[in-house]
C-alpha cells in the first residue's frame, strides 16, 4: 500500500490583516479541505522548515508541498491552481517570470499592514474547518 501524500500546508503571518483575509477566502473556496493552515511563527511551521532556508519569513506566505518549501508569487499560484474555478486559473500567471511576479508580490507585502484586519470578527469556525488548523 503506497503512503499517503501529507496535504499542502499553508503557512501565514498571524499579525496580518490581508493573510487573514488570506486566509479566511482559501478556507470559504476550499470546499475539498484540502489545505492545512498555521502560523508562520508556530512550532508546527518551525518543524516543517527545519534545515529549509526560506528565507525572511515575515513578508511571505509558504506552501509546504511534497516535502518543498514555495514561497511568495509561487506559492500564491500553486495554492490558487488547487481551487476550483476561476481561481485555478491564475495558475497561467506562471508563465509570467519570478522576479517580475514577486516584485508585485513585494510591492503587496510592503502594504499588508496598512490594511485592516477586517469589522473585528473573528472566524468562528466548525469543528471540521478547526481540524485544519494545526496550531
Amino acid at each position: 500500500m503506497p503512503a499517503q501524500t501529507p496535504p499542502p500546508i499553508v503557512l501565514f503571518d498571524g499579525e496580518c490583516g490581508l493573510c487573514h483575509a488570506s486566509v479566511r477566502f482559501l478556507v470559504e473556496r476550499d470546499d475539498r479541505a484540502l489545505f492545512r493552515f498555521a502560523p508562520l511563527d508556530s512550532a508546527v511551521a518551525r518543524d516543517l522548515l527545519a534545515g529549509a532556508n526560506p528565507g525572511p519569513l515575515g513578508d511571505s506566505v509558504l506552501l509546504v508541498e511534497d516535502g518543498r518549501v514555495y514561497d511568495r508569487s509561487t506559492a500564491a499560484l500553486r495554492i490558487a491552481r488547487r481551487l476550483r474555478w476561476p481561481w485555478n486559473l491564475a495558475w497561467g500567471l506562471m508563465l509570467v517570470p519570478r522576479f517580475v511576479r514577486d516584485l508585485v508580490y513585494a510591492w503587496v507585502a510592503r502594504r499588508r499592514n496598512r490594511w485592516p484586519r477586517g469589522d473585528g470578527a473573528c472566524l468562528l469556525p466548525d469543528r471540521t474547518v478547526r481540524e485544519r488548523f494545526l496550531s
